[in-house]
């Protein structure tokens, strides 16, 4: 298929993200994940968007990976899910945006990084928007709650941005703890406390 033949797609969202590795996570700093591999995890609960002529307003999405090393050096395992409310023409339209059929940042390139694709699920996503308080509940797959850092002397809350003008999954962040991170679907499975999360606004299109 022509590029001229893609159908054009854009969305707003808020996004939650929690993975393994460190606060601030090094793979921001184009450095190797803390413990060598990557196991990630994210929402987004769209504002705004479409798809051609399809609607995706109001509508969640999410995901969880497993990445044996580096994300760039591929081999990893997704699935994603979306939300159930959905019709069907606006479940194929997320599916072919988070699979990168329709190109567009970040989908294009973290579908080459992926050799095995789990089945997609439709299930309820509950998306509890509270800043760097914001909690997560996927299914029965997924669950993560977020909180401010703390600081390791004083126990108080850490305010802390990241700006990533090169990053392509978000260009600037919240940097928050992920006090509980829990995913259970088919290969993929990992539970962590304590470990990067972000939480920030997206605007993505091909």
């Amino acid at each position: 298929m022509s590029s001229s033949a893609l159908l054009s797609w854009v969305f707003n969202a808020d996004y939650l993200q929690a993975c393994n590795c460190d606060y601030g996570c090094p793979c921001e700093f184009a450095a190797p994940p803390t413990p060598g591999f990557c196991e990630s995890t994210g929402t987004w609960l769209i504002k705004t968007g479409h798809c051609g002529n399809v609607s995706l307003d109001g509508l969640a999405m999410a995901f969880a990976a497993h990445w044996p090393k580096a994300i760039h050096l591929g081999g990893g395992t997704v699935q994603i899910f979306i939300d159930e409310r959905a019709n069907q023409e606006q479940r194929e339209a997320l599916e072919n945006i988070a699979f990168g059929k329709l190109r567009g940042l970040p989908f294009e390139i973290l579908a080459t990084t992926f050799t095995t694709v789990q089945p997609t699920v439709f299930v309820p996503i509950e998306i509890h928007l509270d800043g760097r308080n914001s909690t997560a509940r996927v299914g029965d797959q997924i669950l993560f709650d977020l909180e401010p850092v703390k600081n390791p002397v004083t126990g108080g809350p850490e305010f802390v941005r990241i700006e990533h003008a090169t990053g392509f999954v978000f260009k600037g962040a919240e940097v928050v703890s992920a006090r509980d991170l829990r995913v259970a679907c088919g290969d993929i499975n990992f539970q962590y406390s304590n470990k990067a999360g972000f939480v920030t606004e997206i605007h993505y299109h091909n």
